[in-house]
């Protein structure tokens, strides 16, 4: 099972666009620092615009954060791109004559619901603007070696 990376590249994006503010953002520059395609990029632009996060003008490579980074916690970009997904599942299709996979769906639910809760709660108190405050303290250190 592929697991989904639209999640982190949204991340990626909303961070490029305060970083990178007052330049020409053209979908091909910001697929570059992703490392995807430009269709990929818009895809997500759509969705991020769709939730109220970016603004868009169409015809001009200049998207902008519709919102304060500190307004703009991960989950409500989780729920952006992903919708209401589950972080976890559980594989449906297990023998229901074997100990294991007769029960396994009814043990590991609980479990995958009490993360999913942990980690949504975690996903609501982090903001954008922790990302990029960490994002800029990491490039320093780079900086400062060099």
């Amino acid at each position: 099972m592929r697991v989904s990376t639209r999640f982190s590249d949204s991340i990626h994006l909303l961070a490029f666009l305060k970083v990178y503010a007052g330049e020409r953002l053209t979908s091909d520059l910001i697929a570059s620092s992703i490392e995807t395609s430009p269709v990929v990029v818009r895809r997500l632009m759509g969705k991020l615009r769709h939730a109220g996060l970016i603004a868009t003008t169409p015809g001009t490579a200049q998207p902008v954060l519709a919102k304060p980074l500190s307004d703009i916690s991960l989950l409500t970009v989780f729920y952006a791109v992903e919708g209401d997904k589950s972080l976890f599942s559980v594989d449906p299709k297990t023998n229901p004559d074997c100990i294991v996979g007769g029960n396994i769906q009814n043990v590991l639910q609980q479990y995958y619901q009490d993360a999913q809760t942990a980690a949504e709660a975690r996903l609501a108190k982090t903001s954008l603007q922790d990302i990029v405050d960490n994002l800029l303290v990491e490039q320093a250190k780079k900086e400062a070696v060099q």
